[in-house]
């Protein structure tokens, strides 16, 4: 017969506890780190704004039954929908993660933290446009990307040691907790209801990466982040009334997070919670591309003009390596046929082609008009990857964190280019100088898809100067974004 199983409800498991405290707590004292939040939000809202060029996208936006309208509800920008915070959040953060362009997080776990900007700003909007109809303050852009900083450290110091994806299980998990974590803070929730509220994100059902991987490509994945912080804010939501929480959610033997879901092993960790990964975040600027591709991509793109300069032609192309590390292979290394844009946008040798022959990578170029170019496929069938320890090595190194590439092109005449090599892509730390007036342009280029010059204006005066920014109400901001 078992033992006994004892029935006495045990303490908080220490992950909960010590995200509960970094909320409730800590004090964001970077200015590193609000600069780079504020630039996170520009080009996060960015995104969502071209994103609203694709009816894939815009089908699934607005109120769940057509028609509705919350009076004091969250604004989704580029758009007229005024929602409640869940469906706001869900508008937002699908917006936001459509087109594969916003910021990235790469380590034993890979995601994007912006996409935990979806439930964010939504209840931010909500409670402010809530608190000005009592006549109480709101809250200010400053308490946004305080907010932000937050949900980054959180989603990514979990990502640091432990793979998600190695057990099938998509990083949006961890965007459902680090927005149930940070929105539960914004609500107003005491230290033990936002534990309640993290271990109930832990205990839902988890999505599985099927829809990340052949032969299942597909367009969740670029709806999946806006469910998951979604489910956050009504998670959070639930937690507010009282309802209780799940203390051993993650430890509980045969039960618990880890003995089910992770092979049963606890969570490591390589850092305490600070504001480390908005500081370090990579910024996607040159190339709406799955990030392992980011530095092939701009290789390509330095092929294309040795082409031209040479007066070669990508016929002439017998065969291209690509030297990589371990996560590019294991996520976009991808033969046969590709279905839809999901699919391309996904696929290193496809991502590589498309700027080798055109000289260029954009959002357009995954749709199906471009892909039915046969010169893709052939040349993408001549592309094959092989992993170099060291670029694997250096992608998990805290002091490095590259995503290094390096194409070699050999000619059917037996010559070849000599191989060129890119470390760090144009978003990464180690970069920002040259990048941040391309991510400005970027947010230019975008609001211009959407408003006319005036309202362009507008948004820009308050959104490139920081003081400017962090002192404006939230609803004030967000009205800049309505058409």
């Amino acid at each position: 017969m078992g033992a006994h199983i004892s029935n006495v409800r045990p303490e908080p498991d220490k992950v909960l506890v010590d995200i509960a405290d970094y909320v409730c707590d800590y004090n964001i004292e970077s200015d590193l780190a609000y600069t780079t939040a504020r630039n996170c939000l520009i080009d996060t809202l960015g995104c969502g704004l071209e994103a609203l060029e694709y009816p894939a996208c815009t089908k699934l936006l607005g109120p769940i039954v057509p028609g509705t309208v919350v009076p004091q509800g969250a604004k989704v920008p580029g758009t007229q929908f005024q929602l409640d915070p869940v469906q706001a959040a869900f508008n937002i953060g699908t917006m936001i993660r459509w087109l594969d362009f916003n910021d990235t997080w790469l380590a034993a776990e890979w995601g994007h933290p912006s996409d935990n900007l979806g439930g964010i700003l939504a209840t931010a909007d909500w409670l402010s446009r809530s608190a000005i109809a009592a006549g109480r303050p709101p809250l200010l852009m400053r308490d946004v990307l305080t907010a932000m900083i937050k949900a980054h450290e959180i989603q990514g110091c979990l990502a640091l040691e432990n793979s998600f994806n190695k057990v099938g299980l998509d990083h949006v998990v961890l965007v459902k907790v680090a927005s149930t974590a940070v929105v539960a803070g914004m609500l107003g929730l005491s230290r033990d209801e936002i534990i309640n509220a993290i271990s109930l994100a832990w205990v839902d059902g988890q999505s599985l990466r099927t829809y990340r991987h052949a032969p299942n490509t597909g367009s969740r994945k670029s709806w999946a982040a806006g469910d998951a912080t979604s489910r956050a804010v009504r998670l959070a939501l639930i937690a507010r009334t009282g309802e209780m929480g799940y203390p051993s959610v993650l430890s509980a033997k045969t039960w618990g997070f880890y003995d089910v879901l992770f092979k049963g092993r606890p969570f490591a960790f390589q850092r305490p919670y600070g504001s480390y990964v908005m500081e370090h975040v990579l910024f996607k600027i040159a190339f709406p591309a799955e990030f392992h591709s980011q530095t092939a991509v701009e290789c390509a793109m330095d092929v294309h003009r040795k082409l031209a300069e040479s007066g070669r032609s990508p016929d002439d192309i017998e065969h291209i390596t690509i030297r990589t590390h371990e996560a590019c292979i294991r996520i976009i290394d991808k033969k046969g046929p590709l279905n839809n844009p999901a699919d391309r946008d996904h696929c290193i040798q496809y991502m590589v082609a498309v700027p080798i022959l055109m000289g260029r990578l954009t959002a357009a170029d995954y749709e199906d008009a471009v892909a039915a170019d046969p010169r893709i496929d052939a040349l993408r069938e001549r592309i094959t990857c092989v992993e170099d320890p060291t670029f694997t090595a250096d992608y998990h190194d805290p002091d490095k964190r590259s995503i290094a590439n390096a194409l070699t092109v050999h000619f059917r005449d037996g010559s070849r280019l000599d191989e060129i090599v890119c470390e760090f892509p144009i978003g990464h730390k180690r970069r920002r100088a040259e990048g941040i007036p391309l991510l400005e342009a970027k947010f230019r280029t975008n609001l211009a898809r959407r408003f006319p010059a005036r309202q362009q204006h507008a948004i820009l005066e308050v959104s490139l100067l920081q003081h400017k920014l962090e002192s404006t109400p939230v609803p004030t901001y967000l009205d800049l974004y309505q058409i």
